[in-house]
């Protein structure tokens, strides 16, 4: 069977198809994974009631325009989940759990941290950056062609890049990746590491911080880091624990989000929807308005492990017709929402190239938006143009059931990726 046929769910895959079963006791082999445009979604409608895998309950939020609510409405936040009264939601410690982190904060505690590092992620800071994230692509790319057919695309490409990037961004020309590697999937474990491993992890992750904003105080840079330091000795207000959170938050989500959502991209772009790879090599314009409707359409999370953005409620508040008590776990499922027939037509092989018919969800909304999105978004765009326009015939060498995933992690992309030209 060729790498083009072996996943028949054909565009999103709506209710085409499941993840594999879960091996039995026993059994060591681990079972075969779908790419995630394929795996089956929950049909939006009201909040229902569901289970997190600690046992919690949690109200499960799907329509789009619930799940905005959720995501904007001040009732509904982030630290209450951190709060001494509130039930557990991790199974084991991950960076989304530190108390210091931007995420965790709400209200004004979050705007202030916000101030400090978001004039340096919006669109127009961004464009600046253009140029150089585009010589990082060509740089790769020129890489991967001299080493010659066949390659894995994961390690020669979709890790490489974001590493570069956000070392640049840093002024971390001498940041390993494959520690950045380690900290990142420590940090963001489900099921992979022991709840041991993942505090020394942590720990690590968070000394190099300390490290990095030590030396940047004393020899201040054109970097990020000096930038933001900078910005938070004139409000005065940030702790020392949060400006450590904030530096390696912004490491790890930087490289993170970018090479998972690269290289599902890959998967699909490769296989079911390999008729659009001649456009997406004709003009950056095409390239952007893909890499929008593949960041919709294709989730970079797998819900067996999150079933969606979690919040608590500080207060009663009505969700979709439906009353949610005081103190509840909400999890807003932005996949789904992403696919809310009410919203959103078409399938990826239909509407690849078309503006989404609303905003997209991916990157959350509201006072916690991704402040790195317009960079993920460049980023993709630049990677997916350009990877395209120079190897044109660029394939899969074995079907996407052969795929090794990166598992037991809040996120999943390719571990490998083998490809030919």
């Amino acid at each position: 069977m060729s790498a083009e046929n072996s996943v028949t769910c054909a565009g999103t895959g709506t209710a085409a198809a499941t993840a594999a079963e879960a091996p039995s006791a026993g059994t060591t082999t681990e079972p075969a994974l779908l790419p995630l445009h394929c795996l089956r979604r929950l049909d939006p409608g009201p909040p229902r009631l569901g289970v997190l895998p600690t046992g919690t309950p949690v109200w499960l939020v799907s329509r789009h325009a619930d799940v905005r609510q959720v995501l904007t409405d001040p009732r509904l936040g982030r630290a209450p989940l951190l709060a001494p009264d509130a039930p557990p939601v991790s199974v084991v410690p991950n960076l989304l759990d530190d108390p210091q982190s931007l995420l965790s904060l709400d209200g004004p505690d979050h705007q202030r941290l916000r101030r400090t590092v978001q004039r340096a992620f919006t669109p127009r800071a961004i464009a600046r950056w253009r140029p150089w994230v585009a010589s990082v692509v060509e740089g790769l790319l020129d890489e991967l062609i001299d080493r010659g057919s066949p390659a894995d695309i994961v390690a020669a490409y979709t890790r490489p890049l974001p590493t570069a990037v956000i070392s640049r961004l840093m002024g971390l020309d001498d940041l390993d990746g494959e520690r950045l590697g380690h900290w990142s999937d420590h940090a963001f474990s489900t099921t992979a590491y022991s709840a041991e491993a993942i505090r020394a992890a942590l720990e690590e992750f968070a000394a190099f911080g300390a490290g990095l904003i030590a030396e940047r105080r004393a020899s201040p840079g054109e970097d990020l880091v000096s930038s933001l330091l900078a910005a938070a000795g004139e409000s005065g207000d940030v702790t020392e624990p949060q400006f450590v959170s904030l530096v390696i938050g912004l490491v790890v989500a930087g490289h993170e989000t970018t090479m998972t959502a690269l290289g599902n991209a890959l998967v699909y772009l490769l296989g079911d929807g390999r008729e659009a790879w001649k456009q997406l090599a004709s003009d950056e314009r095409s390239a952007a308005a893909a890499t929008e409707q593949l960041l919709r359409a294709i989730p970079l999370v797998d819900t067996d492990h999150l079933p969606g953005l979690l919040r608590r409620s500080s207060e009663e508040v009505e969700i979709g017709g439906v009353v949610i008590p005081a103190g509840s776990v909400v999890a807003a499922d932005t996949r789904t929402a992403n696919h809310d027939p009410e919203v959103f037509t078409g399938d990826l092989l239909t509407e690849l190239f078309s503006p989404p018919a609303a905003p997209m969800l991916t990157f959350g909304a509201g006072p916690h938006h991704c402040l790195g999105a317009w960079l993920a978004r460049m980023e993709m765009e630049l990677a997916l143009h350009r990877l395209a326009r120079r190897l044109p015939a660029l394939r899969l060498t074995a079907p996407t059931d052969a795929i090794d995933w990166r598992r037991g992690l809040v996120t999943r992309s390719p571990r490998t990726l083998q490809v030919a030209w």
